[in-house]
């Protein structure tokens, strides 16, 4: 599990708490639930309308993976590919195929049985990079649909807040009602007591809309963006590594040229 998320989201809530109550304020005056309506369901309505039903229902799935930790050994991959390279170039490719069982990742075992069964070198990097193409479009429709959230909450949040205030000045003006003021029952402070109390009720849905933008939806899609691109460097190590194998490069040069893509700090780190 990824810790880090969930600790950012609680030290979030908790700080704005902190700051509200070291102001002199209570935490009440911060929760109504016609804002939230108007913020949650406009946000929600909107993505709807934005996207297919069926991908706005996928992002229960993919908020979990904001949760789950990260398992990228970019070094233990490289010495399979590398384990492999040195099979296949004694043995033959096709040597590999008894092996596929017992390899765990499925993008690395699905690519060295298309190696197996692909002569050309030029139609397999083609193919493997179709697949990843393919794969990064998926999750790039995730990391989508929380930036547009992300977008649209405060623009809800601040519609909420017109809403309030219409009302409120309508109130005021007594309108509202259908009544006509009667100069002797109007009480200029109540009505100015009543305008600052309404005021404040509106801009809790401002306050709403930035929160949620800020401290859930953006964080959410920069986190799937993150795994993305850490998910889709292990596999493209995982494509040149087979396409070496196929072309028979010799492991020691394939282990160079996929120590590459790994950071150097990591590698003196590990080395």
């Amino acid at each position: 599990m990824d810790f880090g998320t969930a600790i950012g989201l609680l030290a979030g809530v908790a700080i704005i708490a902190v700051g509200v109550i070291r102001n002199g304020g209570d935490l009440y005056w911060f929760f109504n639930l016609n804002s939230i309506l108007i913020v949650f369901g406009g946000t929600f309505s909107a993505t709807l309308v934005n996207y297919p039903m069926k991908h706005v229902m996928n992002i229960f799935r993919v908020v979990k993976n904001v949760f789950t930790g990260e398992d990228y050994d970019y070094q233990n991959m490289i010495e399979q590919i590398v384990e492999k390279a040195e099979k296949a170039r004694k043995n033959g490719v096709l040597s590999l195929e008894a092996d596929l069982p017992k390899i765990d990742d499925t993008f690395l075992r699905n690519g060295i049985e298309l190696a197996i069964n692909e002569r050309d070198s030029g139609l397999l990097r083609t193919y493997l990079h179709l697949e990843l193409s393919n794969i990064e479009r998926r999750h790039s429709m995730g990391q989508e649909i929380f930036f547009y959230m992300g977008a649209y909450a405060p623009a809800f949040g601040m519609l909420g807040t017109i809403i309030g205030l219409i009302i409120m000045m309508n109130n005021f003006s007594g309108t509202g009602s259908g009544q006509e003021i009667d100069a002797m029952s109007f009480d200029v402070a109540q009505k100015f007591a009543q305008l600052l109390s309404g005021m404040g009720l509106a801009l809790i849905t401002t306050f709403y809309g930035v929160l949620l933008a800020n401290l859930v939806f953006l964080p959410i899609g920069g986190k799937l963006k993150r795994k993305s691109e850490n998910e889709m460097m292990l596999k493209n190590i995982v494509v040149e590594g087979i396409i070496s194998i196929h072309k028979k490069d010799h492991p020691i040069l394939i282990r160079e040229k996929l120590m590459t893509f790994v950071p150097r700090t990591e590698r003196l780190t590990e080395e």
